[in-house]
């Protein structure tokens, strides 16, 4: 049996299992969070060694330079219709015009304290040039240790252009070195692949006991518009960029649908990443040029499925409240849920806390964030799948435009060189 078959069946088998544990699912909830900091545990030195061996064998500047525009271009394209997409559906269906003012109540009663208690990290609200500016480390020792992701890609994508400025005999001894690092992270991941299927059932069934099924029905309407808003995305906009890239997207979904399940398990972009960078290159048949560069760099700034989120859940909260917010306001929470999503962290329940910035922006009581903490988890699940989708999407098409995509299969396709 594949190991994406098992973990799907430890998926289905937590979320009906889970009620019925109740605590004793909760209680087991540490051993999951400990699968997660397995695999967080390897995504500092697998994207140091990714990005700086990706951006080195480049070979030039010149290529570095136009892989690096074509993926941004890509990744604020797609994202800018993700939210606008997100916005769009939640005026349509309008999930928080007939929401029940006694759920209404309770929920602002039971989640009002939690909320507040994330939403501290928040008060001193960084403007967009402390942002630019602090993407560049003070020290990257201390950003490693921090997990901050901006900073560490800052740091080896410079590292990356100076070796490829350096002779080949000084630059070969630090690229084997990293390439032997890389290869020894892959393997470490393989190890702890083996007990997948087990660390996704605890997750889930953890989730599934604490908060049931109840607070789903409550607000069921809101969270059909978000997961629809985002599966529409995924069979449009995906399929139509892969076609462009001269790859059928069924071919892309049967290769993929590993990492798609992973991701919506573990619900972080970053412990995905080691699976996405292997069905990239092995499945999908992106080079590993690209997929090392391209990759962990959507890890952290690709977020298409949080931005659809944070376009319905803006919509959703305004109606709950009786906001009108008119097209200036849309506009400004196009550009706002672009800018904090590029900006999130690819880790768990990272959009929950960067939703604050666009009701910020828009002067919405940041006390509505208390009705949708109940179903935060399904939501975050959800959109790590369409976000990690939307990183190789953009592999597979920057792969292909630098001619250096190959379809493994009886139905290859070579992309031919240039």
């Amino acid at each position: 049996m594949k190991l994406h078959t098992k973990i799907l069946i430890g998926l289905v088998l937590g979320a009906l299992v889970g009620p019925l544990m109740g605590h004793a699912a909760v209680a087991l909830e540490p051993l999951g969070k400990a699968f997660i900091r397995l695999l967080i545990m390897i995504v500092i030195p697998l994207v140091m060694a990714s990005l700086i061996i990706g951006t080195a064998s480049l070979g030039n500047l010149r290529k570095l330079g136009r892989i690096g525009i074509k993926t941004v271009g890509y990744y604020l394209v797609a994202t800018a219709l993700a939210v606008s997409l997100g916005l769009v559906a939640g005026g349509i269906i309008k999930p928080g015009s007939n929401l029940d003012p006694d759920v209404k109540q309770e929920m602002l009663q039971q989640y009002s304290g939690t909320s507040q208690q994330q939403l501290e990290q928040l008060q001193q609200k960084p403007s967009l040039e402390d942002i630019l500016f602090n993407i560049i480390p003070r020290n990257p020792i201390a950003s490693m240790a921090n997990m901050d992701m901006l900073q560490i890609i800052f740091f080896s994508l410079l590292f990356g252009i100076a070796l490829t400025v350096l002779s080949e005999e000084k630059r070969k001894p630090v690229v084997d070195f990293l390439d032997s690092v890389n290869d020894a992270m892959v393997v470490i991941v393989e190890m702890i692949m083996k007990i997948a299927p087990y660390g996704v059932f605890i997750l889930i069934a953890a989730v599934a006991g604490r908060f049931g099924y109840g607070v789903l029905l409550s607000l069921l309407k809101y969270v059909a518009v978000t997961i629809g808003a985002m599966i529409i995305f995924t069979v449009t906009f995906y399929p139509v960029s892969l076609k462009l890239s001269g790859m059928s997207p069924t071919y892309f979904f049967k290769k993929f649908y590993e990492v798609m399940v992973f991701a919506f398990s573990t619900s972080s972009s970053n412990a995905a990443l080691p699976v996405n960078l292997r069905v990239s290159e092995e499945e999908l048949g992106v080079s590993r040029d690209v997929a090392s560069f391209v990759l962990p760099l959507g890890a952290t700034v690709n977020m298409n499925g949080t931005a659809i989120y944070q376009g319905v859940s803006t919509i959703f909260i305004a109606q709950v409240y009786g906001i009108e917010l008119h097209l200036a306001q849309l506009v400004t929470v196009v550009i706002t849920a672009t800018l904090a999503s590029i900006g999130a962290a690819g880790v768990p329940g990272i959009g929950f806390i960067t939703l604050t910035i666009v009701l910020q922006a828009l002067g919405i009581p940041l006390e509505g964030l208390a009705l949708i903490l109940g179903v935060e988890r399904i939501l975050d699940m959800t959109r790590t799948a369409v976000n990690v989708t939307g990183d190789s999407a953009c592999a597979v098409w920057v792969a292909k435009t630098e001619h250096e995509l190959t379809i493994p299969g009886p139905a290859a396709t070579v992309a031919p060189e240039g």
